[in-house]
């Protein structure tokens, strides 16, 4: 029965998946998340009660690089799901590097023949269940412990990231979203539930490699060395992830939407509301284009704090119906949609004769632009040559 858990998980990130074609991109890191998770939990039944020689063959180390994707998946989740960003940004690519490293790490065992492999994770799993292996850097034992302490680690920084996003918001929109509450549940939710699968986890690996503490008595270490006490916590936390997913329908189905909710409404309505319909994209494209070429009259892009939110704030729209509009109308994103009409903005300034008056830099700052330098790289590449040349042949 213990293996339902982890399959109705793999499941829901399907579900995930498949909504992910017109709705948040931010659902992608959920659903690789939930994946991983269930996956993880899938490998350790196959390890500890299949007891077969070829699943502990297969499920034995191979996948421990698996579990350190599962703190950085969170996090990204956590970071593009509070943005209008959805793509990352180079640096984030180091939250990776851990796992990367335990890949390299575990080579001289998994690159040993199968057959090797399998008596090897036998004879630890169901003998000797001393979990010592030649690796390169760093003892089995330490992975076994870390990856638990990796996780704890996110948990803990992705709630810190989201709270300090919500009093930035706050601080430059002089309000919260309207969606601020309902994700504000559902990622304390979900880094609480890993935070005690994790916690749980570390006290087990802990047990199992032999580290005492001086509290530990012969209860606590019959219940923390159980296989069975581990499984049904791990197991029973993932399927609970998985169950509280569906009391959030709008999460589930990435339909996270700005505009105030019914004070009456129910878990049935909520459902109903949160699953994508098929609907007149025509008719709602051009109420949205009415409605940004109005907005557009009092130059809002001329702020350098401008973003997919303030719009949506501005408009009464959802970020989410805002970012297909985008993507499918204009057929750009939102970022670079920005740096259009900004660098069109100087244009206009440019020939209204403001560049006699002004320097380049204070253009681009009436512009909306951070910064002189990054001005001029935009107008580059969308005119074809710098903002002096420009300039210079506008006043032949």
């Amino acid at each position: 029965m213990g293996i339902i858990f982890p399959l109705f998980g793999i499941f829901t990130s399907f579900i995930l998946i498949y909504y992910l074609s017109s709705l948040n991109r931010s659902n992608a890191f959920l659903a690789l998340f939930f994946l991983c998770c269930n996956v993880v939990v899938l490998i350790y039944y196959g390890l500890h009660y299949t007891q077969d020689p070829f699943w502990e063959g297969i499920c034995f180390v191979h996948f421990l690089p698996l579990s350190y994707l599962l703190g950085p998946l969170l996090f990204y989740y956590v970071k593009t799901m509070v943005t209008d960003n959805h793509r990352l940004e180079k640096f984030d690519l180091l939250h990776l590097i851990p796992a990367v490293f335990i890949l390299i790490n575990c080579l001289p065992f998994t690159t040993l023949p199968f057959d090797q492999k399998a008596k090897i994770a036998h004879e630890i799993i169901n003998v000797t269940e001393k979990y010592s292996l030649d690796f390169q850097f760093v003892s089995f034992e330490s992975i076994l412990v870390s990856r638990t302490l990796h996780l704890v680690a996110y948990c803990i920084f992705s709630l810190i990231y989201f709270n300090r996003h919500a009093r930035k918001t706050k601080a430059v929109l002089g309000q919260l979203a309207t969606n601020h509450q309902i994700l504000k549940r559902w990622i304390y939710l979900l880094c609480g539930i890993q935070f005690i699968i994790s916690s749980n986890s570390l006290l087990h690996m802990l047990t199992v490699v032999g580290i005492n503490f001086d509290f530990q008595s012969d209860a606590y270490t019959q219940i923390f060395t159980s296989k069975q006490h581990y499984f049904a916590v791990a197991g029973g936390g993932f399927f609970l992830q998985n169950f509280f997913l569906f009391l959030f329908p709008k999460i589930l189905y990435g339909n996270v939407s700005f505009n105030p909710q019914n004070g009456n409404s129910t878990i049935f309505n909520e459902f109903k509301s949160a699953i994508p319909k098929k609907r007149k994209h025509l008719e709602i494209d051009v109420e949205i284009e009415e409605e940004l070429q109005i907005y557009l009259l009092t130059l809002p892009f001329t702020k350098k704090d401008f973003s997919l939110a303030q719009m949506s704030f501005d408009l009464k729209i959802s970020e989410r119906a805002l970012s297909l509009y985008f993507n499918t109308v204009i057929g750009i994103t939102f970022s670079q949609w920005r740096k259009k009409i900004r660098i069109d903005y100087a244009i206009e300034l440019m020939n209204a004769g403001e560049s006699k008056k002004i320097t380049i830099e204070a253009i681009s700052t009436k512009a909306g632009f951070a910064s002189r330098s990054k001005f001029i790289d935009a107008f580059k590449e969308q005119v074809g040559i710098t903002p002096s040349a420009y300039i210079k042949s506008i006043e032949i």
